[in-house]
């Protein structure tokens, strides 16, 4: 590579004990080799942070950022990514594997990309267990994981991008701000206004090993009388708000309806009504907008 762009990779880590090691190792020995690894500990509860200080000692001009308290996602990220110098950045889980030639192959996309305004790639991921048996590949035969002007796939719920394997250009966030800290987590959010500005590109590789745990995000989202559920739900209501202001179009507006459907739906089955209730009103007015 004639040009080899920094890329910034946020390790966030609470309580990764058992995989926060593998997950750095997996970082600093990728093929691409200028990046700049922050790890950030969000006040993790088991023996997480001993396990990167001891790490630390082989590496000893990496950034460590220990939270005296736990800040949550998406505010240690806004704290972490204030480090960082890259024009590229990539979120990782401590749970969660780079494969090998990931960073490599997010940034020959970009270089060789036919989008003019390209801020996000985003490739397949393989699902493992606690134990690092393969489950299931993320997107499969019967997925179109889409590239180009995605807003409207996006707000539907008809396209699903994949965080995990995301690298986003430095261009991005500085357009539309870092991860809103009012919200309980933060792709959609992101998704959602950067495909209103910027184009997004699929790369069909597995470039990630994401690990499934029982104390993964995704399964919080679907639990009755669950105040993080609550929080998760009120949060995916605000960020469909937000999408209701972007939209331009009467097509959009019947997308976003799509959208608002469902997670009436599902909020509805959580038992969270007041929730629902926002949501019947955030579909009347999209509704009509879309007359």
């Amino acid at each position: 590579m004639q040009h080899s762009p920094l890329v910034s990779v946020i390790c966030l880590c609470y309580n990764h004990e058992k995989y926060v090691e593998e997950s750095l190792e997996s970082v600093i020995n990728q093929s691409y080799t200028n990046i700049e690894l922050i790890i950030i500990d969000d006040c993790s509860t088991d023996n997480s942070k001993k396990v990167i200080e001891k790490w630390l000692l082989k590496h000893p001009t990496i950034t460590f950022i220990s939270n005296n308290r736990n800040l949550g996602n998406t505010t240690s990220f806004n704290k972490a990514v204030k480090f960082s110098k890259g024009e590229y950045i990539i979120d990782l889980a401590t749970d969660d594997i780079l494969l090998k030639d990931c960073v490599a192959t997010q940034i020959e996309t970009f270089k060789n990309s036919t989008y003019k305004n390209l801020g996000i790639v985003y490739g397949n991921v393989s699902i493992i267990d606690e134990n690092n048996n393969f489950i299931t590949n993320y997107y499969t035969e019967e997925d179109f994981p889409q590239s180009g002007d995605i807003y409207k796939m996006v707000i539907s719920r008809s396209a699903k991008i994949c965080s995990v394997s995301s690298m986003v250009k430095k261009k991005v966030f500085d357009t539309i701000g870092f991860y809103n800290e009012k919200l309980a987590y933060e792709d959609l959010d992101i998704w959602v206004k950067a495909s209103r500005i910027f184009d997004f590109e699929y790369i069909p590789k597995i470039l990630v090993q994401k690990r499934e745990t029982k104390t993964n995000l995704t399964s919080h989202f679907y639990k009755k009388l669950n105040r993080k559920t609550r929080k998760l739900n009120n949060s995916s209501y605000l960020i469909l708000k937000n999408a209701f202001k972007l939209n331009k179009t009467k097509q959009e507006h019947k997308a976003l309806l799509k959208r608002i459907n469902y997670l009436s739906g599902v909020t509805f089955r959580n038992l969270n009504f007041d929730i629902t209730l926002k949501l019947q009103l955030l579909k009347l007015k999209t509704f009509f907008k879309s007359l």
